[in-house]
């Protein structure tokens, strides 16, 4: 897909703005980022990468996309696009942070599309080039990878800003954001996945959720979403445990009893708060 440039990007060195030249994105200090054949830029500094392949690998990314295009979550994918829709018109900037493969953002789309309105302006980056490389190949958007520390954007330039179960960083979503602009934050609640979590660990922990409100924010709507996925099979099961944090959590035998099942059915239990820039 070709990368879609976007006149918000800024340079993550200097943060300046970026502009598409002769198949790179430069900054007027001659900071340069390729596009790479695949449609995305990779904005990612030095300074924000913990190690040389940082963010999920390519096995957890494979992983995810199987999971998530059986439908296993699509029940969660529509209660995304039910809240966002309203908020959404042509000229909005939506942009995904950790976006991952970009299955919700696609969705999104999906359903814009299908209600008749015109396509938005979105954008998605995650620390992962694997999963921009993914996402990239979903449809044509500005692709990036990049970090949530340092986001590679003009301020007060986004409407609306998604983050699925995200390493939320609140100052910068701040920063980004309109006056006025939306924050959508999906998270896992106290039953998520609570029959994988019985097999993995052998004792589980009260999970506490934050009901607190983060500083700058108000509330505009919040939502709980609760629903079952019968019988997983052994491949999903597989999948589940590698795409989510439990990975490298659980024990080795954890995992072993866990990669031992033949089937299994989850709960699946989470919140979703569409917050405002105060």
């Amino acid at each position: 897909m070709p990368f879609r440039p976007h006149e918000a990007l800024r340079c993550p060195l200097d943060g300046l703005p970026l502009e598409l030249q002769d198949g790179c994105v430069r900054c007027p200090n001659l900071h340069s980022f390729d596009v790479a054949r695949q449609g995305y830029v990779n904005l990612l500094s030095a300074q924000d990468k913990r190690s040389k392949d940082p963010g999920d690998s390519q096995a957890m990314i494979a992983a995810r996309h199987r999971f998530l295009e059986a439908g296993h979550y699509r029940s969660l994918a529509d209660s995304v696009g039910d809240l966002l829709l309203p908020h959404i018109t042509s000229d909005s900037l939506v942009v995904d942070a950790g976006c991952g493969e970009a299955y919700y953002l696609e969705c999104l789309r999906e359903g814009i599309l299908k209600s008749g309105q015109p396509e938005p302006q979105m954008l998605g980056f995650d620390i992962s080039k694997w999963a921009i490389q993914a996402a990239a190949r979903r449809f044509s958007a500005t692709w990036l990878v990049a970090s949530n520390r340092n986001i590679p954007l003009r301020d007060a330039s986004v409407d609306l800003v998604i983050d699925m179960f995200g390493f939320s960083d609140f100052a910068s979503f701040t920063r980004i954001l309109k006056p006025a602009g939306l924050l959508l934050r999906v998270q896992a609640g106290a039953q998520h996945l609570l029959e994988l979590r019985h097999i993995i660990y052998p004792e589980l922990k009260d999970r506490k959720e934050s009901t607190m409100l983060p500083e700058g924010f108000s509330l505009v709507q919040n939502a709980r979403l609760e629903f079952d996925v019968p019988r997983l099979d052994r491949q999903s099961i597989s999948d589940l445990l590698l795409m989510t944090p439990h990975l490298f959590r659980a024990s080795a035998d954890g995992k072993k009893r866990a990669a031992a099942l033949e089937s299994l059915s989850i709960n699946v239990d989470v919140s979703l708060e569409l917050l405002r820039k105060a």
